[in-house]
């Protein structure tokens, strides 16, 4: 070839190049993201070439690596559809086809004819399509190849050296742009998804500048503390929600913090007490934490009412108290009942005894009388025995079981009572015990208060947990809260982790339903 000539075409080949390059770079200027980028590129360097076909192929890693076409574009669109359907639908493993030689070689590559090359297994539909000619360069980033550019035509082209390394520079290019736009992505999204946890989040969350003032205040907090975020932003924080006798402690410890950097309170989980737009005060669970952000400090609270807790904690403590108060009554009376009752009774007997020895030899007469005596007195006290046993725990339950201890009260009452169902089987001994103190204060209380002509009892245990249930269809009004009773059966099943629901409308009857979890 004539020197002069092929100087003459690589000008033409130059000034085409940088066209092209230019018309590149505008797109990746004003394309904000490679989906939107890839389709006028593909258009613009292949209409610019005179080239048929182009799609763009991304890699993705992972134990079975291959690159997949993600875009395409053609000139005629009769002929080249189907072959647009077969790419898209194309993965290739590392060196398998033009885009997978590309990838895994990292360099451009040409062929002449794909219709006679070994390695393109989309031979059959470039066949139907026409096409000949195909070259492809790489998409590179500073992590290295991340997939490939590809174009196809139908007339049978020699390589040419200086179209593949423009090619090759605009690969690097748009790769830049690749990186960046998937680094802007993953910065966007990580954005939503922090904006998401935000307004979902079950617990307050506000984040505060160096100067206290609020920058984040998340529906959550809107709802506990009854202030609009749009209302809170930019103010102090501390005279928003702590309550006015703790703001200066607050003040005090926010200052050494900033100065020292000494982190009393950062990381660590408190109780301190909250104030409500309203001004009602309330118990809140805090931890602070500080954002590692460049710049001046900035700190996120995340804050929980506790005040449910605090009132189950009350109440836990509270029933403990009645536990220990209700022990101690009982322990009176059973010692008030020994010495009263059956204590008396023995020393009776002891003193019978005693007296029917010494005249045994002389009297057998008045021995005989006392030895009846002594009888009578033994037989009376070991009554009281059982009677006070019986209240203690009775002996049915511990030998026989639930059922049968559940039957004699039922037999016992004096009004109606229908057994619906009753357990077979043995059951764990607490939960039999607090089951039966159920039964019978439910139906103690049926007979003295709630005027009603039946009752029913009903015990089973399902999914793990012991289900008593005592209806009645008395006149209701029955509250827990004002008798003792009530609350120590609530207290002796709480302390099973069980509760106890207690329903009586007036004119309604009464339902005392138990659940108790069994262990």
């Amino acid at each position: 070839m004539d020197v002069q000539t092929e100087a003459e075409r690589i000008a033409r080949s130059g000034g085409r190049f940088f066209a092209i390059e230019h018309a590149v770079a505008l797109i990746l200027v004003e394309t904000t993201s490679a989906s939107e980028a890839y389709p006028k590129l593909l258009e613009t360097i292949g209409s610019s070439l005179g080239w048929e076909f182009g799609a763009v192929w991304e890699a993705a890693l992972g134990p079975d690596a291959f690159v997949r076409c993600t875009e395409t574009w053609y000139a005629d669109a009769a002929r080249l559809a189907d072959f647009a359907r077969t790419s898209r639908g194309t993965s290739l493993p590392p060196g398998h086809g033009l885009p997978g030689r590309v990838w895994s070689s990292c360099a451009p590559a040409w062929i002449t004819d794909v219709q006679t090359d070994p390695n393109f297994p989309r031979v059959g539909a470039a066949l139907e399509a026409g096409l000949h000619a195909g070259f492809c360069f790489p998409i590179r980033t500073a992590r290295g190849v991340v997939g490939a550019i590809e174009f196809l035509t139908s007339a049978l082209r020699e390589p040419e050296g200086d179209l593949l390394a423009t090619m090759e520079s605009l690969g690097s290019q748009i790769g830049q742009f690749v990186e960046r736009s998937r680094a802007e992505e993953a910065i966007h999204s990580r954005e939503a998804r922090h904006a998401a946890i935000l307004e979902s989040a079950l617990d307050c969350i506000i984040t505060i500048d160096d100067r206290g003032r609020v920058l984040e205040f998340n529906p959550a907090a809107e709802q506990t503390f009854g202030y609009r975020a749009e209302d809170v932003v930019g103010c102090e924080m501390a005279e928003l929600i702590i309550p006015p006798h703790l703001r200066g402690e607050h003040h005090r410890g926010f200052a050494r913090y900033l100065e020292t950097g000494e982190p009393r309170i950062i990381g660590r989980r408190l109780e301190i007490v909250g104030r409500r737009a309203d001004g009602s005060e309330f118990p809140v669970e805090l931890t602070v934490t500080r954002t590692s952000l460049p710049g001046q400090p900035i700190f996120t609270g995340f804050l929980r009412d506790i005040t449910e807790r605090k009132r189950a904690e009350a109440e836990l403590r509270a029933s403990r108290v009645r536990l220990v108060e209700a022990q101690d009554t009982e322990r009176r009376r059973i010692e008030r009942n020994l010495h009263d009752g059956a204590q008396q009774r023995l020393v009776s007997l002891a003193l019978a005894l005693r007296l029917a020895r010494a005249r045994a030899a002389g009297a057998p007469k008045a021995a005989t009388d006392l030895l009846d005596q002594a009888a009578e007195e033994l037989a009376l006290a070991l009554e009281e025995l059982r009677e006070l046993a019986r209240g203690i725990h009775p002996a049915i339950l511990t030998e026989r079981g639930l059922k049968p201890a559940l039957e004699a009260i039922v037999d016992r009452s004096p009004i109606p009572v229908e057994v619906k169902r009753l357990p077979e089987e043995r059951l764990p001994g607490p939960v039999e015990a607090a089951a039966y103190y159920v039964v019978c204060e439910a139906l103690a209380n049926v007979v003295k208060y709630a005027r009603a002509s039946s009752a029913t009892v009903t015990v089973v245990h399902t999914d793990g947990r012991a289900v008593v249930e005592v209806t009645d269809d008395g006149i209701g009004g029955a509250d827990a809260a004002k008798g003792s009773g009530l609350r120590g059966l609530a207290d002796r099943v709480e302390a099973l982790n069980g509760r106890l629901e207690l329903e009586s409308e007036p004119a309604g009857g009464t339902r005392l339903r138990a659940e108790i979890p069994l262990p």
